[in-house]
């Protein structure tokens, strides 16, 4: 399993609890078990604003960017599907 740099862990953590929950529990649950390719695209789309992730990731608006929307589902479905057996 590959490591999760600290400066990863510091991107997660944004300015609103929301964002810092879903980001941080896709980040420490998640994010060692992607492929290289995937784990990139989760960096990048850190990139993004909080506003617009928090639009994005709670569904009030459609995200335009092919790789975006991909993680956008994989975030989501990584939220829902945590707890459960």
């Amino acid at each position: 399993m590959t490591e999760v740099p600290p400066q990863l862990r510091w991107a997660c953590r944004r300015g609103m609890l929301e964002l810092d929950v879903l980001l941080g529990n896709f980040l420490t649950e998640a994010y060692s078990k992607l492929p290289k390719n995937e784990q990139d695209l989760f960096e990048h789309f850190l990139t993004n604003n909080d506003q617009d992730l928090f639009m994005w990731l709670t569904g009030k608006e459609i995200c335009a960017n092919p790789d975006s929307a991909k993680m956008i589902e994989m975030i989501r479905h990584h939220a829902e599907t945590r707890h459960k057996a």
